[in-house]
């Protein structure tokens, strides 16, 4: 028996900005860096990678490398991709 999957984003089933906000908060306090790039990555999907590339000034090819998690964007990327999805990065005290 064959099992037909699909690709998943998570993006598709959030739908506020707090959820959106909670779901980047999230995978950005996670050990493993890989894991907000994975998560820009779906956003950027939803948004069109063309457009996020565009915005960014980067190209679209090493955009989704750098978000496949098997990329090593520096910060300036990340910030640049952060800016084109109209998100901003900030740190906060541990609690």
């Amino acid at each position: 028996m064959t099992v037909k999957t699909s690709p998943y984003n998570p993006f598709d089933y959030l739908n506020t900005a707090e959820e959106i906000n909670e779901y980047l908060s999230t995978a950005f306090a996670d050990e493993d860096p890989r894991v907000f790039l994975i998560a820009l990555g779906h956003l950027a999907r939803k948004r069109g990678m063309s457009e996020v590339a565009r915005k960014a000034g980067v190209n679209r090819v090493s955009l989704y490398k750098s978000l496949s998690g098997d990329g090593n964007p520096g910060y300036a990327t990340i910030a640049k991709i952060a800016r084109a999805l109209g998100i901003t990065l900030r740190a906060e005290p541990a609690h």
